[in-house]
């Protein structure tokens, strides 16, 4: 995730370093952009410069999990049959980070989601993941394990908003109230660390009036 100040654009990446920062870059790029097609070439480009990343460097989480980032992000952009089309990659890659370093604040965070955004499917759609999922990953996703990863994410990166926002709204989903609204205003009293961060505050505040 993109500290709020980063200025630079890496217009050419080539290097290992260069190119996690670029899909970084153009995943914060495209998270918000409301055109549909502008959105899918900004993250098509964010995916490609993660992969190369990963073929530069398979031994280093950041690479996996901007590649996981960027397939994630990508995949909330559509729609929920479609979504689930990516989940086996962003699962791979999230795990490989963890693997490499089991305390990565933003793979944590993507697992979360993850296991959070299979729970949310209905019944037909999540009929269609298990059979693009396969039994023995789909069966790997809960309601706790979303609550455990992005735990850890909060507890390993406490300051940082993101993870307080889809904390709240993990707890939200599972009815503990009390919970999700002492998240996000936890989210609210976080200062801006990534590009994006104005956008969360907004969000976590709108969520945080409808809850009440």
């Amino acid at each position: 995730m993109r500290p709020a100040t980063a200025e630079a654009r890496v217009s050419e990446p080539t290097s290992y370093d260069e190119l996690w920062r670029a899909a970084m870059v153009a995943v914060d790029d495209g998270e918000f952009e409301p055109n549909a097609n502008a959105r899918a070439t900004v993250f098509a480009k964010a995916t490609a410069y993660a992969r190369r990343s990963v073929a530069l460097n398979p031994g280093d989480a950041e690479g996996h999990f901007h590649l996981a980032r960027a397939l994630g992000r990508t995949a909330l952009s559509l729609g929920p049959r479609d979504r689930v089309k990516y989940g086996i990659e962003v699962r791979e890659h999230a795990l490989q980070a963890l693997r490499v370093a089991p305390r990565h604040a933003g793979a944590l965070h993507v697992m979360g989601v993850w296991n959070a955004e299979i729970m949310r499917l209905n019944g037909f759609t999540r009929a269609v993941a298990k059979t693009f999922l396969g039994g023995q990953i789909f069966n790997t996703a809960s309601w706790p394990e979303a609550v455990r990863y992005m735990e850890l994410a909060v507890q390993v990166e406490p300051d940082r908003l993101v993870h307080r926002l889809d904390m709240a709204r993990i707890y939200r989903d599972l009815g503990r109230a009390d919970d999700a609204r002492a998240a996000y205003r936890a989210a609210l009293n976080c200062a801006n660390m990534d590009a994006n961060d104005p956008r969360y505050r907004q969000q976590a505040g709108d969520e945080l009036r409808r809850m009440r």
